[in-house]
């Protein structure tokens, strides 16, 4: 049983395809498993009748798992919108379809909420390779390329700009404080892997409530599914160009100042001491340091390209996306 101080804590699961359905089961069991129980666990089906049905029909009768449609445009922000209006708890946790949340995940999550600054407290996620090892080109400074946490981020529990969506929670005042997701950032079933959304939410609830606090506490652990397809240049080449339009459409919202504000000491000096780092192991003759080395630099390329178009794209069509208030659903 959870601490009678502690807030209740509903987790939203955002899925959209009946490929991940074992991984979607493991993701809801991984909840029920908590040390720390969820008050619920909200599954928010983006515009797939026969997911949604499927899914309603193996947690129908439950207690603690209910089953919703995305009430919003397709997309992942929309998705986590409904899942926020549908719930109870006084902090929304959100975790990944593909993603398992190791026994003490919501034990951390709702301890930090002792402080009532605290407005978001994310997490760690473990990369879990399809091919059961990390890709020797594949430098750990863009984990974020894959969902997972990133070399360069600070251990403990710390303050942050932002936290990342897919191991992250916020209290439900944040919500009143700054709206919901912004809908036209994030992925919303096209083929390009687009991303920001929780950024820009957190920038923008760091304006709406000065005195917010966003904490990252790297006890809160998920193990991320990374499928094979993802372990290839390619994929790693599209994702960190797409990265780029999402920032350039983040910046255009907030201002670049604020917007690029994390990315600037990313690039000056994380990436450069890894490129640093993986020429010493060429040099070592340790398996994939030119490979790493050289993917950072093509990475940081890509990424700038991206930013360069998206910019350009902003300044002509205006600002694609919308925020919307997220209000609370009706209780019986």
């Amino acid at each position: 049983m959870s601490d009678p101080g502690t807030p209740g804590v509903s987790v939203v699961i955002c899925a959209y395809t009946e490929d991940r359905w074992e991984d979607v089961l493991a993701a809801v069991a991984s909840v029920r498993a908590q040390s720390r129980p969820a008050l619920e666990t909200l599954l928010v089906v983006d515009h797939n009748q026969d997911l949604l049905d499927r899914l309603g029909k193996e947690y129908e009768g439950t207690g603690d798992v209910r089953v919703l449609a995305n009430a919003g445009p397709r997309g992942l922000s929309a998705g986590r919108n409904t899942g926020i209006a549908a719930s109870r708890g006084d902090v929304v946790a959100f975790l990944d379809d593909d993603a398992v949340a190791e026994r003490d995940w919501l034990k951390h999550f709702a301890e930090a909420y002792d402080d009532p600054r605290v407005m978001a407290v994310g997490g760690r996620t473990e990369p879990l390779w399809a091919s059961g090892r990390r890709p020797d080109w594949f430098p750990e400074e863009f984990d974020w390329v894959v969902g997972c946490t990133y070399r360069g981020l600070p251990p403990g529990r710390v303050r942050v700009r932002n936290v990342l969506g897919g191991n992250a929670s916020f209290r439900r005042e944040a919500f009143d404080a700054a709206g919901g997701f912004a809908t036209g950032i994030g992925r919303d079933g096209n083929k390009r892997p687009l991303g920001g959304e929780e950024t820009e939410l957190c920038i923008r609830l760091s304006r709406a409530r000065p005195d917010a606090v966003l904490l990252i506490d790297d006890r809160a652990v998920i193990h991320h599914r990374v499928p094979e397809v993802r372990e290839h240049f390619r994929y790693f080449r599209t994702r960190t160009y797409a990265e780029g339009l999402s920032k350039a459409l983040v910046a255009r919202s907030v201002g670049a100042e604020k917007g690029l504000e994390s990315e600037r000491r990313y690039t000056t000096r994380v990436l450069p001491a890894g490129v640093v780092r993986g020429l010493r192991d060429a040099l070592l003759a340790r398996p994939g340091g030119a490979g790493r080395a050289g993917a950072i630099v093509a990475g940081v390329l890509t990424a700038a390209g991206g930013y360069l178009v998206g910019s350009v794209r902003a300044r002509r069509s205006g600002v694609t996306f919308s925020v919307v208030a997220v209000e609370e659903a009706r209780r019986d």
